[in-house]
């Protein structure tokens, strides 16, 4: 094993105290050459996305010394660009392991280093953190939370002064300042408690929280158009952060007819009956699904763990079980045509609305957002990318062109109050559709045919490939070179243009995406997970119908996995 290895860990051993659970995890990889070099092979990653991994004990997890260590590099980076008596950093946590010891280390390194620090009292998702970076003029915002991922993992999301994650060059020189910082020597931190009742540390008012919910009540595009809100919902909020965000937000709005899933209502970061607690997979949605069945519900909500995901299934005789899961393209696509038509019905449609979406997004909405007279612009996989294009809008004193902005990864937001998807705003939204439409006696289902017949089938899929471990990280590497050397094409429909964003394309930074466009008016776009051990390939296909769509898809998805092998 590498000398430099047993050197770091031998280091930890002696200096990495104050979490018992890390100090026993380190006494017991003793002598485990493969756990140590796991543990310790390379420094977690810090981009973009801020920190992401396994909880436990070393420089390639999370632990309250990474924590420790990458709060000291942001203070460092928030001292050095913000002037005195204008600092200060805002936090929140969801329900994971750990989230509100990561929280506590991050605000005392703050308040050690002179800046002012503002946290919630309790649990809050990533849109409340967002906002309350902005609504209190905070240097800059952080998250403590690892998404949707399971269990093991917990993380650092990193917000500047607008709200929005961090791009790129923030980034870098956050991560300047972290790697020039040893994990114990160089860190400052201050006790909770003892900066809490000095006023280093103050909570979070519920003036701020209460503002948040009256700006996702703004939203809505109804006008003065009566419907009937005793829509029967099933929410979870898959034992994260959203309870209580969501159902003060639809109570609120008129929408009481809520039972929510009791055994996944609750803040737990174990996710004991739903181990990968993401509501894009059917495995998440499983629960609720029989919840919806038992309660004749008409829609099923769901909320990934820091809320800032939402999944749907609808009522549907003609489905698996009875109801219908919605991927996210659908929903966005229908969110899109639902927002459009309302706004141009009332009157409140801006002279030059932009809708904002990714790359890897449904090429479709494209084509209904220009039937609306609304421009799109496209951006890199991330919300953080949306959010600095409502920034640039907001530089232009254009701030209302923007109407609407998702991912396929089911991250919605229709307004501009928040700089990162908003799963307390997808929910009020999606209830507002899904009622508008029962009111005239159509479902969603239905809407989404029509849709498709109006401007043509596009089937949307996403496959990820895992691979984990150092020996992981060095195989991804080699399959993405292995694509930008021989891609010609793939299931049997040429590729006509290869976009290599790696170069960084049509205006956007430099990122490790590879996009295929095929014969066909089809797509397949390669890139590596920012924050987890995966590579991810998203098809897409354009065909008459369903079935034309889905055997294309299949052909092209089974070529793709031969050379994740």
């Amino acid at each position: 094993m590498d000398a430099k290895i047993t050197e770091l860990y031998d280091d930890w051993r002696n200096k990495a105290k104050g979490d018992p659970d890390i100090e026993k995890e380190l006494s017991d990889m003793a002598g485990n050459d493969e756990a140590m070099e796991d543990a310790f092979y390379r420094n977690l990653e810090f981009g973009t996305g801020g920190l992401r991994g396994v909880i436990g004990a070393g420089t390639n997890r999370i632990n309250i010394h990474t924590i420790g260590r990458a709060s000291q590099g942001l203070a460092n980076y928030v001292n050095q660009s913000f002037p005195e008596g204008k600092r200060s950093i805002a936090v929140s946590y969801d329900s994971r392991i750990k989230s509100d010891l990561f929280s506590k280390i991050a605000a005392g390194v703050f308040a050690a280093n002179g800046i002012k620090v503002y946290i919630y009292p309790q649990l809050m998702p990533v849109p409340c953190l967002s906002f309350a970076t902005r609504e209190l003029k905070c240097s800059a915002g952080v998250m403590v939370t690892a998404s949707h991922n399971p269990s093991k993992y917990n993380g650092y999301k990193v917000y500047g002064a607008d709200g929005c994650q961090i791009t790129t060059l923030a980034a870098e020189k956050i991560l300047n300042e972290i790697e020039s910082l040893d994990y114990f020597s160089d860190v400052k931190r201050d006790d909770f408690d003892e900066a809490l009742a000095a006023g280093k540390i103050e909570y979070i008012s519920e003036d701020v929280y209460t503002a948040f919910t009256e700006k996702v009540k703004a939203c809505s595009v109804l006008g003065d158009e009566k419907i009937n809100k005793d829509i029967a919902i099933v929410y979870s909020p898959l034992n994260g952060s959203g309870l209580k965000p969501v159902l003060r937000t639809l109570k609120e709005s008129g929408y009481t007819n809520v039972t929510v899933v009791k055994e996944q209502e609750n803040p737990d970061g174990n996710f004991p009956t739903c181990p990968y607690p993401n509501p894009e997979i059917r495995e998440a949605m499983e629960l609720g699904i029989k919840y919806a069945k038992e309660n004749n519900a008409d829609i099923l909500i769901a909320t990934d763990p820091d809320c800032d995901r939402v999944g749907i299934a609808v009522c549907d005789e003609k489905s698996e079980g009875g109801y219908r899961l919605f991927s996210g393209n659908e929903v966005g696509i229908l969110l899109l045509d639902y927002i459009c038509a309302r706004r141009i019905e009332n009157g409140t449609m801006p002279e030059d609305p932009v809708l904002i979406k990714t790359i890897v997004s449904i090429d479709l909405a494209d084509r209904i957002a220009e039937s609306y007279g609304v421009r799109t612009v496209n951006v890199l996989t991330g919300f953080k990318f949306i959010g600095e294009q409502i920034g640039l809008l907001e530089e232009k004193g254009r701030e209302d062109s923007y109407i609407f902005g998702f991912e396929e990864s089911y991250g919605y937001l229709s307004g501009t109050y928040v700089r990162d998807k908003d799963a307390v705003n997808g929910v009020f939204m999606i209830c507002e559709m899904f009622a508008y439409y029962a009111s005239k006696g159509i479902s969603l289902t239905q809407k989404l045919d029509e849709i498709f017949r109006k401007f043509g089938y596009c089937l949307n899929t996403l496959y990820s490939y895992q691979f984990e471990g150092s020996a992981g990280f060095e195989k991804m590497k080699e399959i993405m070179a292995d694509f930008r050397g021989d891609a010609t094409s793939f299931g049997g429909k040429d590729v006509t243009q290869t976009l290599d964003y790696s170069k960084g394309l049509d205006g956007l930074p430099k990122s490790d995406v590879l996009k295929y466009k095929l014969a066909g008016d089809c797509s397949v776009v390669v890139r590596p997970s920012g924050t987890e051990p995966k590579l991810k390939t998203y098809i897409s296909v354009s065909a008459p119908d369903e079935a034309g769509a889905r055997a294309a898809e299949k052909i092209i998805c089974e070529d793709l996995a031969k050379r994740m092998k």
